[in-house]
């Protein structure tokens, strides 16, 4: 029987992926649901070759023209974030792939899981925001298996391994596009360039995040509640080669890595058919051709997002909600060329020193939503100030 699959964010980079491996193996798994925030463009593409049940567009105006587009059709197409958490609960579906980028995926994630559903996850924010709190609610429900790269390699590395024998976690970064640019330079980097990751395709936000190495600061938050580790046990590698994707170290001083091509395809694969592989095409991994592998420390002086999202963490409570809120909106606002590469930074940083962070509740999303919409105000009216210095 194939397994029914939904995909929340099926128009982006790792949508696009999941169903790019799914085409690969059409006797296992069948399209259920897909959703977008607003390309219905591809969506419309995407429903004539998969011919889903149901469809949710999160922007009620691109809705409303996907329906209009469709009226033919006797699709259902549910709009906004209801929209999003009907589809990834569904009854007849088993397995929830979030690819959504941003705080929309943490209410239809929670969803997923108090519905039982298996939740491939990609969107980290959900473990920024609200890690111990999904972690709580996976118990004797849903299940959480990640599809970042980092985190299914740690993943596959602790499979059958007993927790009390972790050492450490070793999240690698490839450093992005600016690993080597003296920090004099930094205030003049353009989107354009901060667009060009030397290794991996992604979307703008996620390539962003890791040009500032933000990225792997919320992964660390992430693997935190993910392999339920402290923060200690947790450390970040420069590896600009992007061959191995993460690392553990035993207590018996073993560090065992997994290894791949930069593809997001094998970690999508291994997420929707765990326990079991599926056999690829993809070109294999070849180090005689690499020639070698290195790595190096980080730069937080260069890179102090990554040094925002240890503090925030070990502030804890709302604090990781707030971090995660300020940079969607630092990010948006230096894609749209509002602020400086530099200032994205700053603008964390500010909106993390206004804030007065609370405990989480068990089983409670209140606090933490709305310590998001106070970070995005927050960030919003910083980058006003910063704009208004600039004229």
């Amino acid at each position: 029987m194939k397994k029914r699959v939904v995909i929340l964010g099926s128009t982006g980079s790792i949508g696009r992926n999941t169903l790019d491996v799914i085409d690969r193996h059409p006797d296992r798994f069948e399209v259920w649901g897909l959703a977008a925030r607003r390309n219905i463009d591809c969506l419309a593409k995407q429903v004539e070759k998969y011919h889903p049940k149901v469809v949710a567009v999160f922007d009620p105006v691109s809705a409303r023209t996907l329906r209009q587009r469709l009226q033919k059709s006797k699709l259902e197409i549910y709009s906004g974030l209801e929209g999003l958490i009907q589809v990834a609960t569904m009854p007849e579906i088993e397995l929830v792939v979030s690819a959504v980028i941003g705080s929309i995926g943490l209410l239809p994630n929670f969803a997923a899981l108090r519905a039982g559903k298996t939740l491939a996850l990609a969107n980290k924010e959900t473990m920024v925001m609200a890690g111990e709190l999904a972690m709580q609610e996976s118990l004797g429900r849903g299940t959480i298996i990640p599809i970042d790269s980092e985190h299914s390699a740690i993943f596959q590395v602790l499979n059958g391994e007993k927790q009390q024998y972790i050492r450490r976690i070793i999240l690698t970064a490839s450093g992005g596009p600016f690993r080597t640019l003296p920090a004099e330079k930094f205030d003049k980097i353009t989107v354009k360039e901060a667009l060009q990751h030397p290794n991996w395709q992604m979307g703008k936000k996620i390539t962003i995040d890791s040009a500032t190495l933000m990225n792997k600061g919320l992964e660390v938050i992430e693997a935190r509640w993910l392999f339920q580790v402290e923060l200690s046990q947790i450390d970040v590698l420069i590896h600009p080669q992007s061959i191995i994707h993460s690392m553990v170290e035993f207590v018996d001083g073993s560090v065992l890595a997994q290894m791949g091509i930069p593809d997001m395809r094998l970690p999508i694969a291994y997420a929707l058919n765990y326990p079991e592989r599926l056999e690829n095409s993809l070109t294999p991994l070849d180090l005689t051709r690499i020639g070698s592998l290195t790595f190096e420390p980080p730069d937080t002086q260069r890179f102090p997002c990554l040094r925002y999202a240890v503090e925030a963490l070990k502030i804890g409570g709302t604090m990781p909600a707030v971090l995660n809120a300020a940079n969607e909106v630092a990010v948006e606002a230096f894609l749209q060329e509002q602020i400086r590469f530099t200032q994205i930074a700053e603008v964390i940083a500010e909106t993390m020193a206004q804030h007065h962070p609370t405990p989480l509740k068990t089983g409670d999303l209140h606090d933490i939503l709305a310590a998001d919409t106070w970070a995005r105000r927050t960030a919003q009216k910083l980058i006003q100030s910063l704009q208004q210095r600039r004229f």
